[in-house]
């Protein structure tokens, strides 16, 4: 499975973004999806989780209510849409699949993850 994330850049403080994550050699149902972030000095850490085939998605307590994940089953692409945006967002962001299609009521761990796109840098200024 390859994995394409891209759409970050660089917004002001409430601003929004929308990240694809476009995948090619496999479909996506088979595979849990996950959005990770590394800021810079700090580790990478789950920002959501979709089941594979859609339906269960969970998120990182700091993004609840402010991003959402959804998925385009015609493109075999997921997205994570990031409203309301923070200075502490700033980070980059990577897309994983992992082929334990659940994601067992919460975030995974990138120890986890089968198969990651290259991340894409999304900026937040004050």
């Amino acid at each position: 499975v390859q994995l394409q994330a891209s759409g970050g850049g660089l917004v002001q403080v409430g601003g929004s973004l929308r990240l694809s994550c476009a995948a090619s050699g496999a479909t996506l149902d088979y595979y849990s999806i996950n959005w990770f972030r590394q800021a810079p000095g700090k580790e990478r850490e789950g920002v959501s989780c979709m089941r594979g085939s859609g339906g269960n998605t969970y998120y990182a307590d700091s993004v609840k209510g402010r991003f959402t994940i959804s998925r385009d089953n015609a493109k075999n692409t997921v997205y994570l849409q990031m409203n309301s945006l923070k200075p502490e967002d700033t980070a980059v962001y990577y897309c994983a699949a992992d082929s334990n299609r659940y994601c067992y009521g919460g975030l995974k761990s990138s120890h986890e993850m089968d198969y990651w796109g290259k991340g894409t840098q999304v900026t937040v200024s004050s």
